[in-house]
């Protein structure tokens, strides 16, 4: 990588988005790391420069041409609305900021590169899925709501933006889930429940990547500028039945019916927010090819999906918060018990199979 040169990277004020920008400032061949949200980030963003600005507005056009910027990463495609507000404000953010996003890209001449972080989420999970999806495959039932549109709009608008600038090496990373001890999204609002509902009759195939390596893979592709989709998920699968295991968690299996009406109450609680796209993907769950990430992209993650997954669990803490809430709500939601058969609740535990 050529010495000198100026990124942006947007979503800077979560964690993520701040982890990287810093770990990005601390390379040799980068000059300058722009780092850019609506919000000020809540922990120390070293030598990233912090500009407050909203992607949504074409104001993000000054901000790449008068800091001369020749690379974008673009992370601020969010799961969770957060501080961005109601689920109209984080399309706006996810859909109108990408597109405001690579508006303004398209302008710059001096514009080189552009890096997406997207998901793998972007298939969606359905009952007809492959056994693993590759990246030149199109989702057999396409979210039609939710962050997996949204997800879906963004990726139509990056290779949009590709065709319109063959000039400019473009880079779409679909991660697998993301988890960690820091990582804030649906799934791990999941999993840190202290009783987990699953769908009675599925045992869902779940991917990880530990935030550490979304990290090092979004580097990765700016250091070494392999345009193309790249579908990035740590080695390996686990079943839902094989994490609930290694939580020693609760479960309740809930007919499918009932366990789509659970998310209004836990979100009504604030404990979670089981989305359709979450229903789904713990329905069905969903496994994607990694070939392309190893051969092409070069890229080995550290963590494996199990080993991903056993360090989030480390991090839980001890003893279950929220635990009134979360029991209250799965009460509205179980089916009705027979005297002489009671509800099953049952408590995780033997070896993984």
């Amino acid at each position: 990588m050529g010495a000198g040169r100026t990124v942006l990277v947007t979503g800077v004020s979560r964690d993520l988005g701040r982890t990287f920008a810093r770990t990005l400032a601390a390379d040799p061949g980068v000059e300058r790391v722009i780092g850019v949200d609506v919000v000020p980030p809540r922990g120390d963003l070293g030598d990233v420069a912090f500009v407050r600005a909203d992607i949504r507005n074409p104001i993000i056009a000054k901000v790449i041409a008068k800091e001369d910027v020749d690379t974008v990463v673009h992370m601020s495609v969010i799961a969770t609305p957060g501080s961005a507000g109601a689920r109209g404000t984080m399309k706006e953010l996810n859909v109108i900021g990408t597109m405001q996003l690579l508006a303004a890209c398209q302008k710059s001449e001096q514009l080189r590169q552009v890096v997406v972080k997207s998901s793998t989420t972007a298939y969606g999970a359905s009952s007809r899925d492959p056994a693993m999806f590759t990246e030149d495959m199109e989702p057999r039932r396409p979210p039609r709501s939710g962050y997996g549109k949204d997800v879906n709009e963004v990726e139509r608008y990056v290779r949009g933006f590709a065709r319109r600038r063959p000039d400019v090496s473009v880079t779409l990373l679909r991660c697998a889930n993301v988890i960690g001890p820091r990582v804030v999204s649906p799934l791990a609002s999941y999993f840190r429940l202290p009783v987990l509902p699953t769908v009675l009759g599925f045992d869902p195939r779940l991917q990880f990547l530990h935030e550490t390596d979304l990290n090092r893979v979004l580097r990765h592709a700016v250091v070494n500028d392999v345009p193309g989709t790249f579908n990035v998920a740590g080695d390996g699968l686990l079943m839902l039945s094989q994490a609930l295991r290694r939580l020693g968690r609760t479960s309740v299996p809930l007919p499918g019916v009932a366990f789509g009406g659970l998310g209004s109450a836990l979100k009504s609680a604030r404990v979670a927010d089981l989305s359709p796209e979450l229903v789904a993907f713990l329905t069905y769950g969903r496994g994607v090819d990694t070939t392309r990430m190893r051969t092409e992209l070069g890229f080995e993650p550290t963590y494996t999906t199990a080993s991903a997954f056993a360090e989030f669990v480390a991090s839980l803490p001890p003893g279950a918060r929220r635990v009134e809430k979360a029991l209250g709500a799965l009460a509205e939601h179980l089916p009705p018990v027979d005297e002489d058969r009671p509800a099953q609740l049952s408590v995780a535990g033997g070896t993984d199979g």
